[in-house]
Order: C-alpha cells, then structure tokens, then sequence
C-alpha cells in the first residue's frame, strides 16, 4: 500500500520557492553560515578542515553532548540525532505502532504526526482544539477516548498550526492519565523556546515522563532549516535502541558538516533564540493589531507560541481559492486549512520572517481591494 501524499509539502512545492512574499513560513528567519562564524571566529578553521566521511549513525558525541544539555533527565546516549525532526517522526513512527493499534492525536496536525501510522495500519482518533475555546484540548476526550490497545498519544506544542500551549496542569495531567495506561506520549517539541510568554513554556515531555519521546531539531526556533538536523529523545532505551537500528534502512548518518554547524549553533544557543524571539514577538504585535481592524473578516485566536497561527476567513469563500488568487495577484503565500484536512476556512500565517510587516502590508491593501473594506 502506497503511503498518501504529503499534500502539505506538495503544496510548498508549487509555491514556495516561487512566491516572493511568503507569509506561512513555519520556521524563522534563516541564519547564514556567516552568522554562526561571526559568533566565533575559530569557527572558519574547523569548518575549513573538517574531514567530510562518515559519521556515527546516531550523532557525534559532541552534538549530542550539547542536545542533552538541554533536557534535566536525558543523557547522550538517550539521544539519536537524525534528518530533521521528519525523520525521527518517521523513525518512532515504524518502530512504535504495529497494524490495528491505537493512537491519540491532538488536531489539527502536521500530516507525518498521523499519516505515517495511518500508513501502518494504525487506529486514529483526533483529539481536536476547540476554535471556540481558544484552541484548548478537552481532557475528557483524552480519557474517554483511551483503548485498551492505545499505543501513542501524539503532541505537538507549542502547536502547529494555532500556536497552542496548554497549561502545566493540563500538560501534567495528560502525562498521568498516560502513566496509568503505560502509553508512549511523543510530543513534536520543535518550536519550544519561542513562546511569546516565556511563563507558558513547557517542560520536555522527555523530562517529566519515562515512556515520553521528545522530537526536536533545529529547522524552526533557530532558522537552521538548511542543517536538516533532528533528534529524538526519550528516557526509554528500548525505544532509543530500536530507534537507531531502524535508521541504518534510511539515512545510515547525518551530514557531517551539518553537525558541526549544530554544534556551533547549540554553543551558541541564547544568541540565537533571542533573534528568533526578537523578530517573532514584535511580529505577533503587528499581526494581532492587523487581525483587529478586521475582526469583521477574520476569527483570530493568538497563538501562545512558535511562528504561526491559524485566523478564520469569515466568508463564504473557497480558502484554498483565495490563496491561490492571493498568490498569483500579489505573490503573497498564505497556506490553506483544508491542507491540514481542518476546513475551508482557515488558513495558516506565519510571523518569523524580518519581512513579515512588509508582506502583512501587501496582504492588507489585497483584502481592503477585494472585500471594499476600509
């Protein structure tokens, strides 16, 4: 059985690389190889001489060193570095769920979190935001909807795309009704470090609970994209262990060069989250007073954290059609909901980019040209 297509990705590829003004980004404002060298100018010797062969399969220890220092309760060798945060998803994914087991997970979601144990024959119930609560998860959902062959509860916060977190309470809470089930929590934890408030920053679920599978990388709160560097994290050695020989059938081991850029980006973390931080929280100002002036139009629930959001169209009109217009008029890119099997309504907006005000207003004189607003 062919796996479905990556309707997402497929619809990046039609734009993405065409549009001049992106304005769904998911990940912030990419860095440049000059930037990391300027951190410290030692960096241009290594990368210079940097022995491009092979390396280990599940990371070098010096990155995985500087990934561990992350987490209270993860050590290295807890830890495989993997291509991108994909890969590791995709990894847990065939080494976790067999054929007619059940999982949990939180919707809307980034079509691999769901699609991938679709493709193994999973079981799936979608433990839905509510758009009139905003976006919060229903607890009782979670408990009533548990089976006696549920596997995974699937999380991604802070959200994709409506930029939820939940409380501690609620994150605590989730934890222990898994733990009395002994059921995997993996938890998409690629945006943590750029929540608007730094109060709702939530623990690693790899920290707090001993069958919970962070998923990290480098792609979205640090505009290392390019890297492709990801990681899977988990207190349980047996998922780690299966984890890594799964991976000797796909990409064996990460580019090196890439990884020595890891490192350098992890030494120099703070500098690089706080540019991130920078460019998101004044965006997300601009972009609330936008949504504002037009609450006539748009339903819109600020996200709690990472780079993107997920406003409501209030008319009756095609939102995949009037993206589609939106980019081939004034070459702006916004991502449809329908593309999270959500609904015609929403659409996905992003505020990581430093060129965010500039495309916002492009976007702004569209919506007062077709809709006569003023």
């Amino acid at each position: 059985m062919h796996i479905s297509p990556f309707k997402l990705e497929r619809f990046f590829a039609r734009y993405e690389f065409k549009a001049p003004y992106l304005l769904c980004t998911s990940d912030c404002e990419p860095v440049s190889v000059s930037d990391i060298v300027d951190m410290d100018k030692s960096y241009l010797d290594k990368i210079l001489h940097y022995n491009l062969g092979y390396i280990n399969t599940d990371g070098q220890g010096e990155l995985k060193d500087s990934i561990a220092n992350l987490y209270r309760s993860i050590k290295p060798e807890n830890i495989i570095v993997t291509n991108g945060a994909e890969e590791a998803i995709y990894l847990f994914m065939n080494i976790a769920i067999n054929r007619g087991e059940h999982i949990i997970v939180q919707f809307p979601f980034y079509q691999s979190l769901g699609e991938i144990a679709k493709h193994i024959g999973a079981n799936i119930s979608f433990w839905e935001c509510d758009n009139r609560q905003n976006w919060e998860l229903d607890i009782d959902y979670l408990k009533d909807n548990i089976r006696d062959n549920t596997k995974i509860i699937v999380l991604n916060m802070p959200h994709n795309p409506t930029g939820y977190i939940s409380s501690l309470e609620k994150y605590n809470e989730i934890i222990e009704v898994a733990r009395q089930k002994n059921i995997i929590i993996l938890n998409d934890e690629v945006y943590n470090g750029l929540e608007i408030d730094d109060n709702s920053r939530l623990p690693y679920i790899s920290d707090l609970y001993e069958n919970g599978v962070s998923i990290g990388g480098l792609s979205k709160a640090y505009g290392l994209a390019g890297l492709r560097i990801g990681w899977i994290a988990s207190q349980n050695k047996s998922i780690i262990n299966e984890v890594n020989h799964y991976k000797d059938f796909t990409t064996i081991c990460n580019s090196g060069i890439s990884e020595l850029l890891a490192i350098f980006a992890l030494q120099n973390r703070a500098k690089l989250l706080s540019r991130s931080l920078g460019i998101i929280r004044g965006n997300i100002k601009l972009l609330t007073e936008f949504f504002n002036r037009y609450s006539e139009l748009f339903n819109f629930i600020p996200p709690k954290g990472g780079t993107i959001a997920f406003p409501e169209l209030k008319r009756d009109i095609d939102i995949e059609q009037f993206c589609i217009e939106l980019v081939n008029k004034k070459g702006v890119l916004l991502l449809p909901g329908n593309y999270y099997d959500y609904d015609n309504r929403h659409f996905r907006i992003g505020f990581g980019r430093k060129n965010m005000p500039e495309t916002l207003e492009i976007f702004e004189n569209y919506i007062k040209e077709i809709f006569r607003v003023i």
